[in-house]
């Protein structure tokens, strides 16, 4: 029995993402023609795979069995066609330092299994440094904040925001609320402040840092932050409504991509769809504190 190499990469992909549609924008292709590719995977074997109805897709008990040998068997294509490959292929992102979360774990693997003989190299940086280099061909593509740039490109996600402190911070009435602020050029302190002066709060900065520092200082209970939901810690808490504070607005994450070879756009799919992915997965973890997306 041989096996179509594109059906079996169809099929991991609808078993991984739970979707023809999001297996579909990973794969550079329509939904339909992953539906074309399932059905004649499952034809050449002869058993159903997965199961589809309008509201869920998952693995069937045959699926189930297969999907290691799927990938085993993807793997050793891919392996094969690396070892023939003269030059590895290098793919340069930059992701500005107050977006970096927890979604890049994701985003890597699936950068590994789209393509082994790739090399990615990853700069963490401010988005001024960032984009200097994407202007000199410096990078394939970077992801920053909306407010750090003014130019389109591609809408990942919202960023929202929230007030957020330990569950153990106490602020008393008739003090300057202390605040824990990112640095004095961050356009998300001078909105968070501006909005606490139009609302007449008085503060103080207790705190100045990046946005790890951050997180450390409000676990640690030193003060509130105006900061991104996503990256807020598990160990802190909204405590704007509590506190009677100015509703933050949101921001935009992009990804600023190059016009590049078919491979680097591919390259760009996969960051962009491993990105959207893990966002509307955590979205029910980030229920509890956050807007949702």
């Amino acid at each position: 029995m041989t096996l179509e190499v594109d059906a079996v990469r169809a099929f991991l992909m609808v078993a991984d993402h739970r979707s023809f549609t999001r297996a579909a924008d990973v794969l550079g292709t329509t939904q339909g023609a992953v539906s074309v590719k399932l059905k004649r995977l499952e034809d050449r074997l002869g058993t159903r795979l997965i199961e589809r109805t309008p509201r869920q897709v998952r693995l069937s008990a045959q699926g189930e069995v297969f999907i290691q040998s799927a990938r085993e068997f993807l793997d050793a294509h891919e392996r094969a066609l690396a070892g023939l490959t003269a030059t590895r292929r290098r793919f340069r992102l930059g992701i500005a330092g107050h977006v970096m979360g927890p979604e890049v774990p994701t985003l890597l693997a699936r950068l590994k299994s789209l393509d082994p003989a790739l090399t990615v190299e990853v700069l963490i940086d401010n988005s001024s440094v960032l984009l200097d280099g994407f202007e000199s061909g410096r990078f394939d593509a970077v992801i920053i904040r909306s407010d750090d740039d003014r130019r389109d490109g591609e809408i990942l996600g919202p960023e929202h925001f929230g007030w957020f402190a330990s569950p153990a911070f106490e602020h008393r009435a008739g003090e300057p609320l202390r605040l824990a602020a990112m640095s004095p050029c961050c356009s998300v302190r001078d909105v968070a402040t501006r909005l606490l002066d139009r609302a007449s709060v008085a503060w103080e900065e207790v705190f100045v840092g990046g946005t790890s520092a951050i997180a450390a200082a409000l676990s640690a209970g030193l003060g509130v932050s105006a900061f991104p939901r996503r990256l807020a810690p598990a160990d802190v808490i909204d405590v704007g409504d509590a506190l009677g504070l100015p509703p933050l607005p949101s921001l935009s994450i992009v990804l600023h991509p190059s016009l590049s070879d078919p491979k680097t756009k591919e390259t760009l799919r996969a960051i962009t769809a491993a990105f959207r992915e893990h966002r509307r997965a955590s979205n029910g973890i980030q229920g509890r504190r956050a807007i949702p997306d």
